[in-house]
């Protein structure tokens, strides 16, 4: 073994918290990756891990050498890819995180087409409504809707997004339709996210206007409001690649559209240093052109 390869071990190991989670991933054994990093240790002069029963700590001499070995790693990562990009179809593994909702209704009939597109390309898909932190979590890339936040990830924009207020006809002939952003606050509204207080952001005459809503139901997912709504449980507020065949055949309908805010968009984010990559521009350029034909 060489000193890089250690080093991948090591990173690898402080990444997944435990020797066996790191042996997973890399696909290796528990103690042949505790033997390495041991040997990474001993070559260095210097205790990196302070190894416990549950977890791994670092040391803060550990956590020093970590960041500078990932910096390395990475940098041979993307030489690598630099040169395949030049002589050869993307390959290797790309970790992804998408949102839920827009991974199973999207995503799931996108991936097999990519994948079938470049056989020598692995992914890791992660279909969680939570926003990652791409560094710490090791993600290669995200998916992302709606405003971002100021950071020092590239952002490309892969299609235009629009958010909608509806509701059943069922609902809406036993309660009424609402005229006006502030009808809102005497609806049952069906609400995403846990948040004990919650705002739906609606423009009136070009400028931007927070209505506070409040419901019965909240949840952290898009289709199960869509089916509450659906059923006549309330107002739900909700991107239309969620609602669009609702909206097309009658179930759902589409309430204050003078007030809805402009569209959004879905973004690919991933970091600065990783803009040269093939893998991420091959999925980035796939998406764009599957996307961008059909407004989600």
């Amino acid at each position: 073994m060489n000193r890089l390869e250690d080093m991948r071990i090591f990173v690898e190991s402080v990444d997944a918290g435990s020797f066996t989670a790191a042996a997973e991933r890399l696909e290796l054994s528990k103690q042949f990756v505790s033997k390495r990093v041991s040997a990474l240790e001993a070559g260095l002069g210097a205790r990196l891990l302070i190894r416990t029963t549950r977890k791994l700590r670092v040391t803060e001499l550990g956590l020093a050498y970590y960041e500078r070995a990932r910096g390395i790693l990475q940098q041979v990562d993307d030489a690598e890819q630099m040169v395949a990009s030049q002589v050869a179809e993307p390959r290797g593994l790309l970790r992804v995180a998408a949102p839920m909702s827009f991974g199973t209704m999207h995503l799931s009939p996108a991936i097999p087409d990519f994948l079938q597109r470049y056989p020598e390309v692995s992914l890791d898909l992660d279909l969680n409504d939570r926003r990652v932190d791409l560094i710490s979590e090791g993600y290669d890339m995200a998916l992302r809707i709606g405003k971002l936040e100021d950071s020092s990830m590239i952002a490309r924009r892969l299609a235009p997004l629009d958010r909608v207020i509806c509701a059943s006809p069922a609902y809406l002939e036993r309660h009424g339709e609402p005229a006006s952003p502030e009808a809102l606050r005497s609806h049952t509204c069906l609400l995403y996210g846990l948040n004990r207080s919650m705002e739906w952001d609606l423009v009136r005459d070009g400028k931007a206007l927070s209505v506070p809503v409040s419901g019965r139901l909240r949840v952290n997912n898009g289709e199960l409001l869509r089916d509450a709504a659906i059923a006549g449980l309330g107002l739900a507020f909700l991107p239309t690649f969620i609602i669009a065949p609702a909206l097309s055949d009658g179930r759902l309908v589409s309430l204050l559209d003078a007030f809805r805010p402009p569209a959004t968009s879905i973004y690919a984010v991933y970091p600065q240093h990783r803009q040269s990559s093939l893998l991420i521009r091959s999925l980035t350029d796939f998406l764009h052109d599957r996307f961008n034909l059909d407004v989600v």
